[in-house]
């Protein structure tokens, strides 16, 4: 009865194998979520969802294959009140708080609302809008759709509005996790986490729990043996493109920054502005003031740090090929010069660009980066950003 959920996850997207697929039968005819919508969803998502990328995908797949639960018509509600009564209990116990059980209760308890909406079902010839009492829409009748009370029984209404109907069956959690879409701080953690070379380094202060065990057998005694905390060891230097076009991504930028600070202790930063050339900044309000010498940059750090530019790399070509091509001051040498020893000193280098990759081909500067970067450039989507993370770990 569930091929055609599996037939629907695939045209979704969700690389679902039969094996998984097998696995999740296996699940139900075992039991193990009977009763249990929630727990339905979730073996499903669990048994036949590899990588999280794909849980958006599921969901739509998901709420695809079983959106008929959620129109009800009333002669379909009839026949659920002959479901068993310990099934109709656990919903209720499931999905409604402490409050709301309270309110049910103040009703005469679940039994009397089920009662009640059944006699309403049976008595009710037409469709019903507004009051409250009916099955109708727009009232605070306990049953119905488009309107508000505590303890109901959804019927008849495509979603939801005030989040107190018993499931909401497309709820999708994981929206943003899509790798096609743009990417948030929390996305953006999930790509860069494939950036990692742990070390043990600092204080020994995290418990070593297999020494201690085989200290303790030996000595006869409770021997606690520590060590270094395990930490990513990957030093990243990230170069950030700020002003003019720009502008429009800042929101997208500030989340990678905020996203790259949490995930690597080695990480130096460092503003420009369109393309490099023979000064960076660390704070856009002394950018004129409180520059670092390009070549102080090259000199300090070693080519085992990753190179990170993220920018548009939209400009005027002459910005890029030629002395005295920026557009604020006086350049001695050209961008490309700069942009080739910075890829020279630092061969694991990558250029995210916020603007949608379909639009490259339009632009001649960034033609011209992506060859200077040696086709080292990635959109910024989750897709892109993990396609990008694993040249740098090549």
């Amino acid at each position: 009865m569930f091929l055609p959920f599996f037939e629907t996850l695939r045209k979704h997207g969700v690389p679902v194998s039969l094996r998984e697929y097998l696995s999740f039968l296996e699940g139900v005819v075992a039991g193990l979520v009977t009763y249990d919508v929630d727990g339905f969803y979730y073996l499903a998502r669990l048994t036949m969802v590899k990588d999280e990328r794909h849980l958006d995908r599921f969901d739509q797949a998901f709420a695809a294959s079983f959106k008929g639960l959620e129109t009800v018509t009333p002669q379909a509600v009839i026949d659920a009140l002959d479901l068993p009564e310990e099934w109709l209990r656990k919903l209720a116990e499931k999905h409604l708080s402490a409050e709301e059980r309270a309110a049910v209760e103040a009703m005469g308890g679940f039994d009397k609302l089920m009662e009640t909406l059944k006699q309403r079902l049976e008595e009710q010839k037409g469709r019903h809008q507004g009051g409250n009492k009916w099955v109708g829409t727009a009232g605070t009748s306990p049953f119905g759709a488009y309107g508000y009370n505590p303890e109901g029984v959804r019927i008849g209404q495509k979603e939801g509005r005030h989040g107190r109907a018993v499931k909401v069956w497309d709820k999708r959690e994981f929206k943003n996790l899509d790798d096609s879409v743009e990417l948030g701080t929390r996305n953006i953690k999930v790509a860069l986490k494939r950036l990692r070379k742990w070390a043990r380094d600092g204080a020994a202060e995290e418990l070593d729990l297999d020494h201690t065990i085989r200290a303790t057998a030996e000595h006869g005694y409770l021997d606690v043996q520590t060590r270094p905390e395990r930490r990513n060891a990957v030093k990243v230097l990230l170069f950030l493109d700020v002003g003019g076009s720009m502008d429009p991504y800042v929101k997208v930028v500030e989340e990678l920054f905020s996203a790259a600070r949490s995930e690597f202790r080695h990480l130096e930063h460092f503003y420009f502005h369109n393309c490099v050339y023979e000064g960076l900044w660390r704070d856009n309000r002394r950018r004129w003031d409180a520059q670092t010498p390009t070549w102080d940059i090259l000199r300090t750090y070693g080519p085992d740090w990753k190179c990170i530019f993220v920018g548009d790399a939209s400009m005027s070509p002459y910005e890029v090929l030629h002395p005295g091509g920026a557009n604020e001051h006086w350049n001695q040498e050209s961008g490309q010069v700069w942009l080739e020893r910075f890829f020279q000193q630092w061969p694991s280098h990558l250029w995210i660009n916020p603007t949608p990759e379909r639009f490259w081909d339009h632009t001649h500067s960034i033609r011209l980066i992506q060859e200077i970067t040696q086709d080292r450039m990635v959109p910024m989507t989750l897709d892109g950003i993990t396609r990008g993370i694993k040249a740098l770990t090549r």
